[in-house]
């Protein structure tokens, strides 16, 4: 998931999964075709750019893949002397580039059955199926998935403070629509560290002539938040006694 710009010498990498990736990834699971031609956008996103979806790094049956929202990163060097890499004296090509380490997202899909591309993409995925290796910003960075599962839904309306589960586009403070902390003696050990996360993430491709990513503010926060922000396209989701409450971009 590099970013496209860097931060001379280092190629930097987004922490979260972002949209136009998770379309990629779903792309190569169904087999459809990805960037071949200068100037024209792939086969896959022509097909799958309309597909809502929501994202949340992972944590599950107790355990948390992230800190904060943020995963552990390093950083890796190649070294291509092949010659063939670099206009370079010598031909001898060098690159720093940052990489996430073990990230882990839990990703949610709405799809309409009627549709034969969204279908087939369902029963790949139920059944764990891939046309081509999916994989995480470079090839060698293979990814699976597990734990499928189905929910019923709702359009959520609040009315009370209620806690978002995913990414959401910041269109309003989120430090000011945030439930404040209330902090009881004795209590501090036992209560959940709070913390609120920011990125800008691309949530598509700006078409021609340009093709370039186009970006939202997002957020990540486990604070309640008050009745009254505003969270466009936000459904609830029932599944036993899970309620999640998602916002779809």
């Amino acid at each position: 998931m590099k970013k496209p710009d860097t931060n001379d010498p280092i190629y930097l990498t987004f922490n979260m999964l972002h949209k136009p990736s998770l379309l990629g990834i779903l792309g190569a699971i169904i087999g459809e075709k990805g960037f071949r031609t200068y100037g024209e956008m792939p086969e896959y996103y022509q097909k799958l750019k309309g597909i809502k979806v929501s994202i949340a790094p992972l944590k599950e049956n107790g355990k948390t893949y992230h800190e904060n929202g943020n995963f552990s990163k390093t950083v890796i060097k190649y070294n291509n002397t092949t010659g063939l890499a670099s206009e370079e004296e010598g031909g001898n090509l060098m690159i720093t580039e940052q990489t996430l380490v073990a990230p882990a997202f839990k990703c949610w899909i709405l799809l309409n059955m009627d549709k034969e591309i969204e279908e087939k993409l369902y029963n790949f995925l139920k059944n764990n199926k891939a046309e081509y290796l999916p994989y995480m910003g470079k090839n060698e960075f293979s990814l699976w998935w597990d734990n499928f599962s189905e929910y019923e839904y709702e359009p959520f309306y609040p009315k009370k403070e209620f806690q978002i589960n995913g990414l959401f586009i910041k269109e309003e403070s989120v430090r000011e629509g945030k439930i404040k902390t209330r902090f009881l003696p004795g209590l501090s050990s036992t209560t959940e560290n709070k913390f609120m996360y920011f990125e800008r993430l691309p949530i598509g491709f700006i078409e021609s002539p340009l093709f370039q990513y186009e970006y939202k503010d997002f957020a990540f926060t486990n604070f309640d938040m008050r009745e009254d922000y505003v969270l466009p396209e936000s459904y609830q989701l029932h599944k036993l006694s899970n309620n999640d409450i998602i916002q779809l971009f």
